[in-house]
């Protein structure tokens, strides 16, 4: 009997040791030696994002898909980064140069790292339900256990990428981490289940992943302003081209110059980057590197005329907006060279006009003038072309020349005018009322008023015409409807100050003339001596 008993107590030992074992085995995830995972091992790394003052945003993992550094990850640490690294399998940290691409809501994103040579990993295009699966974690100067599970389903998204649910755990450090197939190839990047202790997980195409990149709108995407890590470049000209157009426009001004660099430095045989980085050194009155560039672009252009003609424009532009900084190798003279070797070239309309535009601001009105007048008969025949030659013709005191060219200024609209035709109006009207045309002068301003009904100044205007030719009535409506959208401003109570009294109405014309000295009109007093001393 006492044998007997030391036989059961053996065996319940037994059973609660199997008993024990398997407990461990269902806590703790199945792993695996593979044969490829050594190799494998090598092309993981951790990635760590940090804000501008270095702090630590997040972290997660990744792997390299192409030798020159080209790299698969989460995108979710990105977010509000303005530096990011990775560790490779040897310890070494490497800088992330730029983004190639990223989509928020599958949460990947794809990047170039400066690296020499990256060990990378092949991708697998998918596998079936019922697949076995290997997780493949980071691991640092050894051989790592990958985790086994297997494929509960694979669905299909954006064509023929699959969104894996596996029956795996992990934790949350294996984030971006491989799945691998049999084959040591990827299948997709680890992502946990929102639930922490779900039995499953899930996994998305690596080759979707691989997909994303850099168009020429790409840098509107949300996803890509989200963060402050530098963007890449497309890989065609023309949408490299339309990338840099929109960054100057959603990127800081360190951001836009680093990159044109890059966009140079990727396409140094097309002109518009050099053009690009000498707009951007004018702009810092860094005339010297900005004549470097054009000089450079001239050598490459495949449009030798339109480089011309950029270059004439920034020397033209700086003449006219940033006279006060000396670069004399830049000048007018030098522009209009510029513009007449574009036009020798290629005799655009464009060129034609651009040089008149240098003949006016070298105050020659005459080759200004006969410029404007060729364009005249060209497609770009319009509204602002004549206003010019009408300046030109008032630089010459020759007001009856302006007026008409005004008038054809006004004879590219067709009535009823639109808002496009108010400078030219104003200008008519102004003209009109010197050169003795006042039918016309208060035609013009009556078309005004009714373009832009909201403008006090203009309800000012036409009331001053009005009254200059004797419209008292007209003037006193026109001075009331400036009062009534500009009640702090002094012309409508001048206007009006002033028409009431010509009516006769003195006491209450006085009493709007004091009211615009008051609001600090320095004509009104002078108003108010000749009208009260009658």
């Amino acid at each position: 009997m006492k044998t007997l008993i030391v036989h059961t107590q053996r065996t319940s030992t037994g059973i609660r040791s199997l008993l024990l074992l398997i407990i461990i085995l269902m806590c703790n995830p199945v792993v695996a030696q593979t044969p490829w995972a050594k190799k494998a091992a090598q092309a993981v790394f951790t990635l760590k994002t940090f804000k501008t003052d270095g702090q630590l945003i997040g972290s997660a993992n990744g792997f390299f898909v192409s030798e020159n550094g080209e790299a698969l990850s989460c995108f979710t640490p990105f977010k509000g980064a303005q530096r990011a690294v990775v560790i490779d399998a040897q310890g070494k940290e490497w800088p992330v140069d730029y983004l190639l691409g990223a989509n928020d809501m599958y949460d990947v994103v794809k990047f170039k790292v400066d690296t020499k040579k990256a060990a990378t990993l092949p991708l697998a295009q998918s596998a079936a339900d019922g697949s076995n699966a290997w997780l493949l974690p980071y691991s640092v100067k050894k051989t790592p256990d990958c985790q086994q599970g297997t494929i509960s389903h694979a669905e299909k998204f954006q064509g023929d990428y699959s969104y894996y649910t596996l029956s795996m755990q992990a934790t949350d450090q294996h984030v971006g981490c491989p799945v691998m197939n049999e084959q040591g190839q990827v299948l997709g990047l680890w992502q946990p289940s929102a639930t922490a202790d779900a039995a499953s997980s899930y996994a998305v195409s690596a080759t979707f992943a691989n997909s994303l990149s850099i168009n020429g709108l790409s840098l509107n995407d949300p996803a890509l302003r989200s963060t402050d890590i530098a963007k890449g470049l497309p890989d065609k000209p023309d949408e490299a081209l339309l990338a840099l157009f929109v960054s100057a426009s959603v990127m800081n001004a360190e951001q836009h110059s680093d990159y044109i660099d890059r966009f140079i430095k990727k396409f140094p045989q097309v002109a518009d980057g050099y053009i690009y980085r000498a707009r951007q050194a004018v702009s810092n009155n860094n005339f010297a590197s900005a004549d470097a560039d054009m000089q450079e672009a001239l050598k490459v252009s495949d449009k030798i005329d339109d480089t011309h003609y950029q270059y004439a424009q920034m020397m033209y532009q700086k003449d006219i907006y940033q006279n006060d900084v000396p670069f004399e190798a830049w000048s007018l003279e030098r522009a209009l060279e510029e513009s007449e070797k574009a036009s020798k070239i290629n005799p655009q309309p464009l060129y034609r006009q651009q040089q008149a535009q240098i003949y006016y601001a070298m105050k020659k009105f005459d080759e200004a003038y006969r410029a404007y007048e060729e364009l005249s008969k060209t497609p770009l025949r319009s509204a602002d072309n004549f206003y010019a030659a009408a300046q030109c013709k008032l630089q010459q005191d020759d007001k009856k020349a302006a007026l008409a060219l005004l008038d054809s200024a006004m004879s590219t609209f067709s009535k009823p005018y639109v808002k496009t035709a108010v400078p030219y109006l104003r200008a008519r009207a102004q003209l009109s009322m010197e050169c003795r045309r006042y039918q016309l002068a208060i035609n013009d301003m009556n078309d005004l008023v009714a373009l832009e009904p909201n403008d006090a100044t203009l309800w000012a205007e036409k009331a001053s015409y009005e009254l200059r030719v004797n419209l008292k009535d007209q003037a006193l409506e026109s001075g009331r409807e400036c009062i009534r959208l500009a009640p702090e401003d002094s012309d409508g109570y001048l206007m009006s100050g002033i028409a009431l009294c010509l009516k006769g109405e003195k006491a209450e014309g006085l009493q709007n003339l004091q009211k615009a000295k008051e609001l600090g009109n320095d004509q009104a007093q002078t108003f108010i001596d000749k009208y009260s001393a009658k």
